[in-house]
């Protein structure tokens, strides 16, 4: 999905106007309008005002283009489990069990992957592959270079 079908979409499902949005952005209502018909996209500022205002990441508001995983425990990220920051904005680099207001919940890479092998070994993925797995993937992510 476009940014344009993305931003119509989220602005009429809250039952906005144009001109609603614009005033809670800070920004006139043509160019609200020409987000919407393609002719321009909203500089990163505005992004952030409307990640906010419609609780959805920027990485949504731009059709999601790639596709994110927690920098910590490698889990894909969705806006449902990406973190906030303490003052609400999305921090897309980490899922919201990794790092929750402005604190990273694991202290050493050894205590992920000892709750992650707690967690998701089962019937089909032993505790030894789970914890292969997680040691290959957690080595690769930026919280722990």
């Amino acid at each position: 999905m476009e940014t344009k079908d993305v931003i119509l979409e989220l602005r009429e499902k809250r039952g906005l106007s144009q001109e609603e949005l614009a005033q809670k952005v800070m920004v006139t209502r043509q160019a609200v309008s020409r987000w919407e018909n393609g002719e321009t996209v909203p500089n990163t500022d505005t992004l952030k005002l409307l990640s906010r205002v419609f609780d959805v990441s920027i990485n949504t508001l731009l059709g999601q283009p790639r596709q994110l995983i927690c920098q910590c425990c490698g889990m894909p990220l969705d806006d449902s489990t990406i973190s906030k920051e303490p003052n609400g904005d999305f921090n897309e680099e980490y899922c919201k069990w990794c790092y929750t207001d402005g604190e990273f919940k694991y202290t050493s890479k050894e205590q992920l992957i000892d709750f992650c092998v707690e967690h998701m070994a089962n019937e089909n993925w032993s505790a030894e592959q789970v914890r292969a797995h997680m040691e290959t993937v957690v080595q690769n992510l930026k919280h722990w270079k």
